[in-house]
């Protein structure tokens, strides 16, 4: 009698049921920012993971699911292209054995590019604020991750710090969460304690968020062993400014990276709220800004 085919566990197939409506509704090739361009491209092509890699592909579906219809997009373009012009770099990511770079992109680059645009502000600048990683908060999100990310946080000391920038992906969409002043008392008239939520997609409305972010605010005050009580933490303010919005469902992490940028330069030394909203209003520049600022940093790397 025949041996029995061995069959590695290590690799499996990668499937999307074909009744799924996320994958239905809309090609392939409309889903730039969240895990289904990834994975229906691997539906296609027929390629095998490993279950480490399943395991990461998992995690992104929770980090960045599809957010195709709650955001507006353009007219598709009728200039024609070849199929093989069109698929090209995504082929080549994937079949030069960079599975991980390509699932990473979506988080990772987005943080390269951050510490290169970091790099290139003036030191007197960078001495006011502090950074935390953009994946962070998505996983203070998930209770298994909590106390990890807490610990982390706490490294940073951001309570010796003016700003504390925190760019977020929930949804698979970008947003800034901004700590002002966290170090000071939450009496102070003249640098007041509060949280800014910049979002380029105000429609999707930015304080679904609210209670993850009073939340997570009040954990690091505990995790610091600060004084305040939980009623005074929950009463910090937390402030929408209306900026700039995208023009389509791709722009997000471009305009956080250009938040990022244009806060650095212009953040007063002791922010407070009672000249608030300051600069960050609608008109503080035109999305023309954001394409030349993104093409000059993409260049510069």
């Amino acid at each position: 009698m025949g041996k029995k085919k061995q069959v590695d566990d290590s690799i499996i197939p990668i499937d999307i049921a074909p009744s799924d409506p996320d994958y239905n509704r809309y090609p392939v090739s409309k889903h730039r920012s969240c895990w289904i361009h990834v994975v229906g491209y691997l539906r296609a092509s027929r390629k095998k993971i490993t279950k480490q890699e399943a395991q990461r592909l998992r995690s992104l579906k929770l980090t960045a699911p599809c957010f195709l219809d709650n955001i507006p997009c353009r007219a598709r373009s009728k200039r024609r292209v070849t199929r093989k012009k069109s698929t090209s770099k995504l082929k080549n990511k994937l079949d030069s054995g960079s599975f991980e770079c390509y699932l990473d992109v979506f988080l990772n680059g987005f943080w390269e590019i951050l510490r290169t645009l970091w790099s290139r502000l003036p030191a007197d600048k960078r001495d006011l604020f502090t950074r935390l990683d953009c994946q962070w908060f998505a996983w203070y999100r998930k209770a298994s991750y909590r106390e990890k990310v807490l610990s982390w946080v706490k490294r940073k000391e951001i309570f010796s710090t003016k700003y504390v920038l925190v760019p977020i992906v929930c949804w698979g969409h970008w947003s800034l969460l901004i700590f002002c002043h966290f170090g000071e008392s939450l009496q102070s008239k003249t640098r007041t304690p509060c949280i800014l939520l910049l979002d380029s997609l105000q429609m999707s409305d930015p304080l679904r968020l609210e209670a993850d972010i009073r939340r997570f605010m009040f954990d690091i005050y505990k995790a610091e062993g600060r004084p305040e009580n939980k009623r005074m933490i929950y009463q910090v303010p937390l402030l929408v400014p209306k900026v700039p919005q995208q023009r389509n469902g791709k722009e997000c992490g471009n305009f956080v990276l250009y938040f990022i940028n244009l806060f650095v330069k212009s953040a007063p030394e002791n922010f407070n709220i009672n000249d608030y909203p300051y600069f960050m209003k609608n008109d503080w520049f035109n999305a023309e800004a954001v394409e030349r600022f993104c093409e000059r940093l993409h260049f510069g790397m």
